[in-house]
């Protein structure tokens, strides 16, 4: 068998599940998971031998002060879950239980979401949800319409968000899926939501971006670019300073869209239906959630876009550098070969000087031998002399002159 068989096998078990029934309490705390926080809250969990402690699991169910809790580690935050059961006659909002409250208090300041959830019976149900302490709620029938969901989505005195579930006919499962989507709904969009001071502060930074962009292609777009060196290298500081600032953002901006996705998702599992007038929760949501969600697309597609656009503007420069270069080029070719003619011209030139003179001292040369012959007493008249050495002074000079143009050829 595959060495790993077992363990994707046993994947399919790795996620337990709370289950329990109305009325309860459920509080469910989400931290970011920095320096081992999930680590550090998991080793501080009680541990028995029945429950041991855990070594790299995802998630995992313990006790707490006789509550059931459940943990989870997922990619950048660490999630507890701890399920109270009310009390009768109980208050609606009780603080958070004493030992959840010491777990994190070492860690307060990386609680992204806090969140209660009172899960009441139909024949429990108060009747109005002005009752339960909220404020114009948005309020949705859920699951077909076996429970009904209510939140003001306002936070409390002690920073918890709270939301009322009246459960009618759901049993201990689905009300524990219902439970885990609006939990997940939530902290999805609190983990999204943290990509918008990002984006406010690249929507800075880009405004400025745009003004340098404008800047360096009305000098590129000039008739005379004295100094393309130094445009070329302002171009590409901006494209470092972009591709700096895109490497930088690019996972918290990823993370937001994945983010989004499930907290859409999640909505449409509600399966939701209106309660009266009200609002849907799912709505009420999404028209307030969608902009945070447009505004950080948008502001990582400009980022790329004018990313993209100071690269084409870096690219039209070089091209125009490299045009000029190559007319530089030709000019200089073209004086070269200008030159090279000039040479052609005057060597041409030094060649029949060369052969007027070869050709007059050759012609005194054979002056000489025949003035030289009379001396010895060899008569020659100058009509004979001409006749003899006239033919081999012209193969002479015209062998000189092959030679020389031969020469030239090579």
């Amino acid at each position: 068998m595959h060495p790993q068989r077992t363990a994707l096998h046993n994947e399919l078990h790795a996620r337990p599940s709370l289950y329990f029934n109305e009325p309860a309490h459920v509080f469910h705390i989400a931290l970011l998971d920095q320096d081992e926080v999930g680590s550090a809250i998991i080793a501080a969990l009680p541990h028995s031998a029945e429950q041991p402690q855990p070594n790299g699991s995802a998630q995992g169910l313990s006790q707490l002060a006789g509550c059931a809790l459940k943990w989870e580690r997922h990619a950048e935050f660490f999630t507890l879950t701890l399920v109270q059961p009310k009390q009768a006659g109980g208050e609606f909002w009780p603080a958070l239980p004493q030992a959840l409250q010491a777990l994190i208090e070492p860690h307060q300041g990386l609680i992204i979401n806090a969140l209660q959830i009172l899960v009441e019976a139909e024949q429990q149900w108060q009747g109005h949800s002005a009752r339960y302490g909220f404020k114009d709620p948005a309020g949705s029938h859920v699951g077909g319409g076996d429970a009904t969901v209510w939140s003001d989505f306002r936070l409390c005195e002690n920073g918890l968000n709270r939301i009322l579930l009246v459960n009618r006919r759901l049993n201990a499962y689905r009300l524990r899926r219902m439970i885990r989507r609006l939990l997940e709904i939530e902290t999805y969009r609190m983990m999204a939501s943290l990509t918008l001071p990002v984006a406010q502060d690249v929507d800075r930074q880009l405004k400025a971006y745009d003004q340098q962009l404008a800047s360096l292609s009305a000098r590129n777009a000039a008739p005379d670019t004295s100094n393309p060196k130094q445009l070329l290298g302002d171009i590409a500081l901006l494209s470092a300073n972009l591709v700096r600032a895109t490497a930088v953002h690019r996972q918290r901006f990823s993370a937001a869209e994945a983010y989004a996705q499930l907290v859409f998702e999640r909505i449409g599992e509600l399966h939701e239906s209106h309660v009266g007038d009200c609002q849907r929760l799912g709505i009420f949501i999404e028209r307030r959630f969608k902009p945070t969600v447009r505004y950080c697309a948008v502001t990582e597609q400009r980022l790329l876009r004018l990313g993209q656009s100071v690269a084409n503007l870096g690219e039209l420069l070089q091209t125009r550098v490299q045009v000029e270069v190559e007319e530089q080029n030709s000019a200089i070719l073209r004086s070269l070969n200008s030159r090279a003619n000039t040479q052609i011209k005057i060597q041409k030139a030094v060649e029949g000087l060369s052969i007027i003179a070869i050709s007059y001292y050759l012609l005194s040369l054979f002056k000489l031998g025949v003035e030289g012959a009379h001396s010895l007493g060899i008569g020659l008249s100058p009509q004979l002399a001409a006749l003899l050495l006239g033919p081999l002074a012209l193969l002479i000079i015209g062998a000189i002159a092959l030679r020389i143009r031969k020469a030239r050829r090579h």
